[in-house]
């Protein structure tokens, strides 16, 4: 690749999009139904409302937005938690900027900040441990967050700290595992899939390997993608070929960032650092046996719930607010009763409708907001 323009040539776009048009032909399964395609990451929810891919489709592929966002599954009780570490006297409580107005059951991380707490963005966990050392009178929590994508640059800040002996920093472990997650959509009653678009980024620390059970065991194809609308396309025509094919098997398009064996020095810090959590609460989709992570007990000392009191409370989102359906794939953003209405970017009620990366906001942000309205106003008058 010399430059990005590569990846959104109109006119290899038109090439694959004929491609596709023809694959979903020859497909007998679409003359009854649609083909279901989730896209795990969140990243690529963005990128097909951003470069409107979804609109570019044929009727016969439905694209299911997944769970691939680890500020949207975070669920209400672990926010307030991170309320709760703000607040106590004496602590720099440090986090990355699309966490920040996630909304707790009483009150969003910028909420407490702009009521006096010591809420900071950063940029890397590294940047929290620079803070614990100008700052040696004060505690600092970094906010760990995110799938195996993030895990690492947590997990070498940790060993960090160890070998320069900081004291007043620790880490609210929220890191999370994104294979038990697919696992557990496959395994949901709710949802029929026809095979999936594969996590990049995640990908590029775990490798292809991982994936083998969603083709052995669920006869299910999926494929490693780009970022980039050709990326996506390709993507999705590759899952269709093995559709068409009779195939079942994990491929890799983004192979010129995804190594098939992945980033050994990475998955060493993860292995080092973190060990399985029994089960990990996912917003929406309810606690996922070993699907989270926690900090080994050689690192205890820069665990925050080790070293702080926190309340790990179970709080159930708003009546009003849809998220775990959306999060599912069960209904789209605009199904959500509260969506562009009471609930917008500016006053989001879900983490869906916060992050860039969330199914609502990308819906909101990029989508055709008065088709939407229209399309909700006959489903209300049919219903």
């Amino acid at each position: 690749m010399k430059y990005v323009d590569e990846f959104r040539d109109p006119t290899k776009a038109k090439i694959l999009l004929k491609e596709i048009r023809a694959l979903v032909k020859s497909i007998e399964i679409t003359k009854t139904r649609p083909l279901y395609i989730m896209e795990v990451c969140g990243g690529h929810t963005h990128a097909i409302f951003r470069y409107g891919v979804e609109t570019m489709l044929p009727d016969e592929i439905e694209l299911v937005h997944g769970p691939g966002c680890p500020v949207c599954v975070l669920p209400m009780g672990r926010v307030d938690d991170c309320v709760a570490l703000a607040e106590t006297p004496g602590v720099i409580f440090t986090t990355f900027g699309d966490a920040m107005r996630v909304p707790g059951s009483k009150k969003s991380l910028l909420q407490a900040r702009a009521e006096g707490c010591d809420v900071r963005m950063v940029y890397s966990p590294l940047d929290s441990l620079a803070l614990a050392k100008e700052n040696p009178d004060k505690q600092v929590v970094f906010f760990a967050l995110g799938f195996e994508t993030t895990m690492p640059s947590t997990a070498l800040t940790i060993l960090q700290a160890e070998r320069e002996g900081v004291e007043n920093f620790t880490v609210f472990c929220n890191h999370i595992t994104i294979i038990p997650t697919i696992k557990a959509i496959l395994d949901s009653p709710e949802l029929s899939l026809d095979g999936f678009l594969g996590p990049g980024h995640v990908s590029m620390v775990i490798g292809d390997a991982s994936y083998d059970f969603i083709a052995d065991h669920y006869k299910r194809p999926l494929v490693i993608t780009g970022f980039e609308p050709l990326d996506v396309l390709q993507g999705i025509w590759m899952v269709l070929k093995q559709i068409k094919e009779g195939r079942s098997e994990i491929e890799n398009q983004y192979n010129r960032v995804v190594p098939s064996e992945g980033n050994a020095a990475a998955l060493e810090a993860i292995a080092k650092v973190y060990e399985l959590r029994e089960f990990f609460e996912w917003r929406g989709l309810g606690s996922i046996d070993h699907s989270g992570v926690r900090i080994r007990e050689p690192y205890t000392k820069f665990d925050a719930e080790q070293k702080f009191s926190v309340p790990a409370l179970k709080i159930a989102d708003p009546k009003s607010c849809q998220c775990g359906e959306v999060l599912k794939g069960v209904i789209k953003p605009w199904d959500c009763k509260v969506f562009g209405t009471e609930c917008t970017p500016e006053t989001p009620l879900g983490a869906l409708m916060v992050s860039s990366e969330g199914a609502c906001a990308a819906y909101y942000q990029f989508g055709d907001l008065e088709k939407i309205h229209d399309t909700k106003q006959k489903h209300e008058e049919t219903a």
